[in-house]
């Protein structure tokens, strides 16, 4: 088949989404090196709440943003400025040379799809959480952005900077404490609103309503895009699309790889994934995400992470091991641990700087591996809630075990005509 250029493949049938790549102009002859004395371009797709409130974020200079709803579309140019310059398709946006970092916030079914086209157009990657609304779809990420050789991020900083939730401190003293192994192996970690975190189950479908005229202002069907088709209710876009499963996952969806990212990373598990994971919860509803009671997550090696969606133990360690345990105020039964903590070392630094990682082609501190395997956590705990059985997942392999109903849900066919090109196996 003849290989379409740049401009062709904007004007394109869809499944031609992942044909071209478009070297930006801050690359240097090709060896992806960005030159210390350019400035720094972005854009953003997906203007809404979280996108718009990322237009005056310091680090690159915004020229460009992307929505398929027309007001939210106007009011980000409005507030990036008359430079700005604002697109419907994501397409058209990604076929210009003078953007380095496009900044991903649309709904996650979305994620997958725009982060492998942004980096074949030559782009680096600043992905909103969750990374990928599916296993199968974080693999395709994190294969891409290694062929191409382009800087990923999620957008979730809590296991580097910023104070971890109710925790009035960082992640860094708390990995100090697990690394210095006073509290012993393995080690239960508990994520609940007694622990620090909130579920908000608020995030759920509706499962009856009458469906109603789209908006003139809104492309409701290249809002779906890959999602399957169901008929255009308000409550199904923009702030309350997270209820359902086409689009996100709810609480889990939502908060999952902020709660679970730096937990992963004080486990040391950024290379693996559970091999076992078992749930508590009423039966879900096939479009409309419920709510659960418990998701327990255990690693070979005895490690457990337990989402508690019921808060039953008002006085619950964050961090429970056979030495001691470690609340979310840093409280804990280890003897003066206060006073050893001063002299535990230092975790391994890490480049916490996107736009620097962007210039100096190092990878972020939280990129397309690490990522992808705290956003599986969050698409096994998502999986395990619609079926509603306990699953033995094989985390080399990346697939459950003997269970073919559940491998089935790791790639979900996408409504045509978009695609990928590629099928799972061809991956592996």
């Amino acid at each position: 088949m003849k290989k379409m250029n740049r401009r062709q493949f904007v004007h394109s049938s869809l499944a031609a989404l992942a044909s071209v790549s478009i070297v930006p102009h801050t690359v240097l002859g090709g060896s992806g090196m960005t030159a210390p004395s350019d400035e720094l371009t972005k854009a953003i797709i997906g203007v809404g709440g979280m996108g718009r409130g990322h237009i005056r974020y310091p680090g690159a200079r915004l020229i460009a943003v992307c929505d398929v709803d027309r007001n939210h579309l106007d009011r980000a140019k409005a507030l990036g400025g008359p430079d700005v310059r604002g697109y419907h398709d994501f397409r058209e946006l990604l076929d210009q040379s003078d953007i380095d970092v496009v900044h991903i916030a649309t709904p996650p079914h979305w994620h997958a799809l725009m982060s492998i086209a942004a980096a074949q157009a030559g782009k680096d990657v600043w992905c909103e959480k969750p990374m990928t609304r599916t296993i199968g779809e974080g693999i395709r990420v994190m294969k891409t952005m290694q062929d191409y050789h382009r800087i990923f991020r999620i957008n979730t900083w809590f296991r580097f900077t910023r104070t971890f939730y109710r925790f009035n401190t960082p992640v860094k003293p708390i990995k100090q404490i697990v690394e210095s192994g006073v509290l012993g192996w393995p080690l239960k970690a508990t994520i609940s609103i007694n622990t620090g975190f909130a579920w908000k189950f608020y995030w759920m479908g509706m499962t009856a309503y009458t469906p109603q005229w789209v908006p003139e202002e809104l492309d409701y069907d290249l809002w779906l895009g890959p999602a399957p088709y169901k008929p255009y209710h308000p409550h199904r876009v923009h702030g309350t699309f997270r209820g359902y499963w086409d689009y996100d996952g709810g609480g889990l969806g939502d908060m999952g790889q902020h709660y679970l990212d730096p937990v992963q990373y004080l486990l040391d598990k950024d290379d693996t994934s559970p091999v076992e994971i078992d749930i508590d919860a009423p039966p879900q509803h096939h479009d409309a995400v419920g709510s659960f009671r418990q998701i327990t997550l255990r690693y070979a090696d005895g490690c457990e992470i337990l989402l508690d969606g019921e808060d039953v133990e008002k006085d619950q360690a964050f961090l429970e091991g056979p030495n001691g345990k470690l609340y979310k105020d840093l409280r804990s039964t280890v003897p003066d641990l206060e006073k050893l903590l001063p002299t535990l070392p230092e975790p391994k630094p890490q480049v916490t700087d996107f736009y620097q990682a962007v210039r100096e082609r190092k990878p972020f501190a939280l990129n397309e591996c690490n990522g992808f395997r705290s956003c599986t956590l969050v698409n096994l705990s998502k999986i395990v809630l619609k079926l509603g059985r306990k699953l033995t997942f094989d985390p080399e392999k990346l697939k459950f075990v003997n269970d073919d109903q559940a491998n089935r849900l790791l790639d979900q066919p996408m409504r045509a005509p978009w695609s990928f090109g590629l099928k799972l196996g061809d991956l592996a």
